[in-house]
């Protein structure tokens, strides 16, 4: 049997796979999806509807059905099925705004090999949130985690059932999703969000748009050091872990078994690497991610995980696939 030649085939697509990216966010941004699903589902239909010339609307969409976020059926097109419910505006699940998410670091990314030269006495807890993090900023942000979050937090809540539960913390709960959810759900069920100053403002804004604020309030508070609630009996934290080292995390693992009232329970949501540390990609480029913010964050396995919540007491521990290779959820009782 002849020995398989070598090429450097699958090293090219990696190295250009920023050029899929800059496809994808185009075609978001112009509104290519919204088009089609609206019936602009040719080239000339598509150029005239997104605002483009046809030979830009072709070059486009031959890439986008190369990518298999289209399909082409003669002269027309049509959306893949997870297009069609993600990223067609005017519909529930539209998450447009979480498909453009990265595109404010596209040029950070672009200086990687010298963002992982930078010595550790310049890394900073959370890197990202430094002292520019104002409240524009943080209104920006979770516009695009919001559009994602309230799919996470619709799971979260039919795989949980927190039926008699009283009260929920939320650490780092951003647009406040896991809370509105479950004040939608548990009409007896109250929360308070823990997040950063100017995170606050825009969490109060969403759970004023939700119309929970009776029931879920947002409270200022930088968990890895601050006081935290201890009249909940549900912890949660969520889409986070990257940010913080296994020393922070291990500590505030610690800190919420402390906190939360005997029987109550904590949901450990994040971006983990499987046991062997092999993978899967998703959650080892959120650990590098925050190389590019100077960060001591990094991807953390879900073995290190369950162990935080041994290390701090909690017991019937449990590791759950929440969105494949995306999140697990580690579950441990007081």
């Amino acid at each position: 049997m002849a020995e398989q030649r070598l090429d450097t085939v699958r090293l090219q697509r990696i190295a250009k796979s920023f050029w899929e990216s800059a496809a994808l966010m185009s075609a978001v941004e112009l509104g290519m999806f919204t088009a089609i699903a609206n019936g602009a589902d040719a080239v000339d239909s598509a150029a005239e509807a997104v605002g483009i010339e046809p030979v830009n609307a072709e070059r486009l969409l031959t890439v986008l059905t190369a990518m298999e976020l289209v399909e082409r059926h003669g002269d027309r097109f049509v959306n893949a099925p997870d297009v069609a419910r993600f990223l067609v505006e005017g519909e529930r699940s539209y998450a447009g705004p979480w498909m453009l998410f990265a595109k404010p670091r596209w040029d950070a990314w672009g200086k990687l090999t010298e963002h992982l030269r930078v010595p550790k006495n310049a890394q900073r807890v959370l890197g990202m949130y430094d002292d520019t993090f104002t409240v524009d900023r943080a209104r920006e942000y979770h516009t695009a985690t919001f559009s994602i979050g309230m799919g996470a937090a619709r799971r979260f809540h039919r795989q949980v059932d927190l039926a008699g539960r009283r009260r929920i913390m939320d650490l780092g709960g951003g647009s406040g999703c896991y809370c509105i959810v479950a004040a939608e759900k548990y009409p007896d069920l109250s929360a308070v969000v823990l997040d950063l100053p100017p995170v606050v403002v825009v969490t109060s804004e969403y759970l004023a748009r939700a119309g929970v604020s009776d029931r879920v309030t947002a409270r200022a508070c930088d968990f890895t050091r601050d006081s935290l609630p201890s009249d909940a009996d549900v912890a949660i934290m969520a889409s986070n872990l990257p940010q913080y080292s296994r020393e922070i995390i291990g500590a505030v693992v610690a800190r919420v078994h402390d906190a939360l009232l005997p029987g109550g329970e904590f949901h450990l949501i994040g971006e983990m690497l499987d046991a062997d540390k092999r993978g899967p990609l998703g959650p080892a480029l959120w650990g590098l991610s925050e190389a590019v913010s100077h960060s001591t964050g990094l991807a953390h396995s879900v073995t290190e995980c369950i162990g935080y919540l041994q290390a701090a007491g909690f017991r019937d521990i449990e590791a759950h696939d929440f969105i494949p290779e995306t999140l697990t959820r580690v579950v441990g009782r007081k």
